[in-house]
């Protein structure tokens, strides 16, 4: 039943993302309402109260937790080896997409914890998209670490899950927390500012002075900015000097990518620390790299990281 209720409201809301006559704020907010239907659509079917939720699907575990008073949804599979994974997904992403459930079904099959979330305003969390920033995306990341991450971990982050995986391995460090490795698949480090702020045109910064944000069309649809979010931006920007995460980095980079050009990677790779950082570059790759041979040079970098992470265990 919440299967079917699911894809209905992913169904509906694809074909109102491509009528470009309704405004982003109505698509968001159809999204936002759907999930919340679907949310009580699940409640009634478990039988489950959400404000201490746990649901089990496929063995993994559904929860919320509450960060700044909002309901962050997150999907923890426990494992009885180690180390663990954590995904970190990109902007307007959920932790259903292809790569995030082929990291749980991959940490299922070799008996490895697992742990993904939505932001705020992203999947079936709670809060408003358009107020969404890094420093608030980053504190939620941090927490759901801490209330299911155990014991050694390796984070995997996409796109602008990229950029909060470098922030979180700094706040780690601040923390006396190593991490076993990270994977890094196309990383948006600093997007808001080389990416978006550095090329605005002028109907985009009137746009962003007047509404709060601007559209782009991209190879993934369009997307929304808002003027808050390239505003934080400039709190947490990374590759303004060294990048030291003490830990191994692989790096997964399309250079058919239309969203990061695989020339960003190349600058992140000049602000990272000397070590085992290695960087694969997939000619025929775009921004997303959910292909199966995509989804299997994922798997073999993180095979790498395991093998060399339970060396050092």
């Amino acid at each position: 039943m919440s299967k079917w209720c699911r894809s209905f409201i992913i169904l509906i809301y694809k074909s109102l993302r491509e009528n470009q006559k309704v405004s982003i704020r109505r698509r968001t907010a159809f999204f936002f309402f759907t999930s919340n239907i679907y949310l009580l659509i699940f409640k009634k079917f478990t039988k489950t109260d959400f404000d201490s939720s746990e649901i089990t699907m496929n063995s993994s575990i559904l929860q919320f937790i509450i960060v700044d008073d909002v309901k962050i949804a997150a999907c923890y599979r426990q494992g009885h080896n180690r180390p663990g994974l954590v995904w970190l997904g990109g902007y307007r992403s959920n932790m259903t997409g292809q790569k995030a459930v082929a990291i749980d079904t991959f940490a299922k099959r070799r008996g490895l914890s697992a742990l993904r979330h939505d932001y705020s305003g992203h999947g079936i969390s709670q809060g408003d998209f358009f107020q969404g920033t890094i420093s608030g995306w980053l504190k939620q990341s941090l927490a759901v670490f801490e209330r299911f991450a155990d014991g050694p971990q390796i984070l995997i982050g996409s796109s602008m899950g990229g950029w909060i995986a470098l922030r979180m391995a700094q706040e780690l460090k601040k923390r006396y927390i190593k991490l076993i490795g990270m994977v890094l698949i196309a990383p948006a480090p600093d997007f808001t500012s080389t990416l978006i702020e550095q090329i605005l045109t002028e109907s985009q910064k009137l746009a962003l002075e007047k509404k709060g944000f601007f559209e782009v069309q991209s190879e993934l649809g369009s997307i929304p900015y808002t003027k808050v979010l390239i505003d934080d931006g400039h709190n947490n920007l990374v590759m303004d000097g060294l990048i030291n995460c003490e830990c191994p980095i692989h790096i997964l980079q399309g250079m058919q990518d239309k969203c990061v050009p695989y020339e960003h990677t190349l600058k992140l790779m000049e602000h990272l620390s000397l070590g085992d950082v290695t960087l694969t570059l997939i000619k025929d790759g775009n921004h997303q790299l959910s292909r199966p041979q995509d989804l299997d040079c994922l798997e073999s970098s993180i095979e790498t990281l395991l093998t060399t992470g339970n060396n050092s265990l």
